[in-house]
């Protein structure tokens, strides 16, 4: 497994329209892209950071863990992602090669990529997803 850098910055937002106001309208962030994944549970909007992306996550399905999580908190930085070069290599090297377990299975990211998150109480309660082909 290698880690090629940063692909993006994540933050949950309970509505992405006004999300937008802050991140575009007033910092002047372009939009890149945005797209419905996961079955219709999420809205992914890309904005251009320059060296990578800022992710507004929007749950779209109520009671889910990241609806819940964006009702308690109010919503906030949600988590990091890290490019690799191969996720089902990553898959089932991580945790022998890092210690810290991934979640059960990989998931749909964005753009058709797959991506899965590592277990956030090995990583200080810290929310780290990696993505690739």
């Amino acid at each position: 497994m290698n880690f090629q850098g940063l692909d993006h910055l994540a933050i949950a937002v309970p509505d992405t329209e006004g999300a937008l106001k802050t991140w575009r309208d007033k910092l002047g962030f372009s939009v890149l892209f945005s797209e419905v994944v996961n079955g219709g549970a999420v809205r992914l909007t890309h904005l251009d950071l320059g060296n990578c992306h800022l992710q507004l996550v929007e749950p779209l399905i109520e009671n889910s863990p990241l609806d819940q999580w964006v009702k308690q908190t109010g919503g906030g930085l949600h988590h990091f992602c890290l490019k690799v070069d191969d996720i089902g290599e990553a898959f089932e090297t991580v945790e022998a090669q890092t210690g810290i377990p991934p979640a059960p299975q990989p998931h749909q990211g964005t753009q058709g990529k797959r991506a899965l998150f590592l277990d956030k109480t090995a990583t200080d309660g810290v929310q780290v997803e990696l993505t690739g082909n």
